[in-house]
């Protein structure tokens, strides 16, 4: 074999580039994965992650330096010292907003599986029939049954901690014990159940942060550090799970600093050869030929590469001939619920630093239920103890403020809505051919915005907050309604969508690209609709999905 040769190509290393690599090496596939950014090992590379914030020059902040120097990552919590390398270099990699678009992007070796918030929800038959139901873009090609033997296969590898609830809007996943909620949140979730009857539900998060040994993986620690990577391997990530997976087959070849520019199509097999790629470092051009060509890139570099594999059969690229490609582009919107204190717990805490919170399952527009507006939302959040940060108006200096410090402050509880952006096909991401990146490529312009459907459901995002909070107790409770603007969720979803049809979807019910069918997408670039749980899980096991399905058809000589 050639050395610019492979069975396999995956284009990117985050979570479901990983997934990816270890299953096509698994399988016996001599596969190179292709990432556009830096290298980080595991363990080694984690510089930050026992360090405490007193070690940091500014305490873990930001200075009026980096502030200026990312436009973009400034607007949320993203934008600090300890772990900025992870973040992309704003300057080199720019974008145009035609509409406000937060993306928030980690061009690495784990890509955001070392950055993601790890929560973990399995979707249920009521999210796969939402678009038929409603009439809404297309139909999903799958159902629950499709994927759930996927889910349980991803989820014994990865670890997942959580509670069994038989919750029919979200099907319980291969658990291991859950997390403990703290005495508030325990308390607060019975009153809840009590008050609901039994239709609402607050249960404790379910997060890829194992709770037993797995691999050469130790438990959780506690110690809410997760995005400075974990040297214990506690939390899922390519770094942590798949990667070494992939490497102990000696199958696996990784080759960071490769920016993918375009897939190369044959047009008398009508199936892609392979991919170029420009050395982010050296600027040279690389081409890399294989049978079968894994596109992980995340969601809208993933579009940006197929729209960038023009050619004369498809001048608007690769899977652009149902029109959708770049289209239908999904995120959550959140930034809205309520918050207030809890009283008569100050002889009360908990242990440790716990890298997970509380959530609240969809009850909105389900069993009966009918709103001015479709779909639905979660919530997410805790309770906790102010700490030594919180100010003290009456002693601010000497002794006693550190005596007052050194004990914890008053308990508060908020919960914050995660609700689902439908699929509108104005929502989109287009070649700007005006702005050049680093490397004098084109970049994304990024048109997209929610609409009605989801301002009137944050009105019942911020007053269910309101509601449950107050007849469980909770008092001072004050509903807020902040930044929901699209790509602050940092779930995009979309833009080259599955379907039944070739002529209104990119991608069939195996990810594979209508126009290349040895080409799979399985990033978040294949979802129909976006749901109000965080979606990563189902990219996991869509993505082993369809490695299994392409060793096959590789296997009969289809692709």
């Amino acid at each position: 074999m050639a050395e610019n040769t492979y069975d396999a190509i995956v284009i990117g290393s985050g979570i479901s580039g990983g997934w990816a690599a270890k299953e096509l090496t698994e399988k016996g596939l001599k596969t190179i994965m292709l990432e556009r950014g830096q290298n980080i090992e595991h363990v080694k590379d984690y510089v930050n992650a026992v360090k405490g914030p007193w070690e940091f020059p500014h305490r873990g902040g930001r200075t009026q330096k980096m502030i200026q120097d990312h436009p973009v990552l400034k607007r949320d919590y993203p934008l600090n010292e300890m772990n900025l390398d992870w973040w992309v270099n704003e300057q080199d990699c720019p974008y145009v907003e035609v509409k406000r678009f937060d993306w928030f992007r980690g061009y690495h070796v784990g890509g955001r599986s070392l950055l993601w918030g790890r929560q973990t929800y399995r979707w249920s038959d009521y999210d796969f029939d939402a678009n038929a139901k409603d009439g809404i873009a297309v139909d999903w090609p799958i159902r629950y049954k499709d994927i759930e033997p996927w889910y349980t296969y991803v989820e014994k590898f990865a670890g997942i901690s959580g509670s069994k609830e038989n919750l029919p809007q979200l099907p319980d996943s291969h658990f291991m014990p859950p997390m403990d909620m703290n005495v508030v949140e325990k308390d607060v979730a019975d009153r809840i159940k009590k008050h609901d009857e039994n239709k609402r539900a607050m249960i404790i998060g379910r997060v890829a942060n194992i709770t037993q040994p797995i691999q050469e993986r130790s438990n959780c620690k506690y110690r809410n550090k997760c995005w400075l990577g974990c040297p214990f391997g506690a939390y899922f990530s390519t770094q942590s799970s798949t990667l070494p997976a992939a490497m102990k087959t000696g199958n696996l070849t990784v080759r960071p600093w490769s920016i993918v520019t375009k897939i190369l199509y044959d047009k008398d097999t009508k199936k892609a050869k392979g991919v170029e790629v420009l050395d982010a470092e050296t600027n040279k051009t690389y081409q890399y030929f294989a049978k079968v060509v894994f596109l992980n890139a995340s969601t809208l570099n993933s579009a940006w590469v197929l729209m960038n594999s023009a050619t004369d059969i498809w001048p608007d690229g690769l899977g652009s001939s149902s029109g959708e490609l770049g289209h239908n582009l999904m995120d959550h919107h959140l930034g809205v619920g309520a918050g207030g204190t809890v009283e008569g717990y100050d002889d009360k805490y908990y242990y440790g630093r716990r890298a997970n919170g509380i959530y609240v399952p969809r009850f909105r527009n389900l069993f009966g239920d009918k709103r001015d507006y479709i779909r639905g939302f979660g919530y997410q959040g805790g309770a906790s103890r102010q700490g030594w940060s919180r100010d003290i108006a009456e002693m601010n200096i000497g002794g006693d403020l550190k005596d007052a410090l050194a004990e914890p402050g008053p308990w508060s509880m908020g919960i914050g809505g995660f609700g689902e952006i439908l699929p509108y096909h104005e929502n989109k991401a287009t070649l700007d051919k005006n702005k050049k990146d680093k490397w004098g490529l084109n970049v994304l312009a990024i048109d997209a915005e929610w609409r009605d459907n989801e301002r009137k459901m944050r009105v019942d995002m911020q007053n269910d907050a309101k509601e449950m909070l107050e007849a469980a107790g909770v008092k001072d409770v004050k509903g807020f309604d902040g930044d929901g603007t699209m790509g602050r969720g940092i779930h995009e979803m979309g833009t080259a969508r599955m379907g039944l049809d070739p002529k209104t979807s990119v991608l069939n019910k195996w990810n594979q690209v209508w126009d290349a069918p040895n080409v799979y997408v399985t990033d978040g670039s294949f979802m129909v609709s976006s749901n109000c749980v965080n979606p990563s899980l189902t990219y996991m096991a869509m993505t082993a999905r369809a490695v299994d399905h392409a060793v096959g058809e590789l296997k009969k000589g289809n692709i």
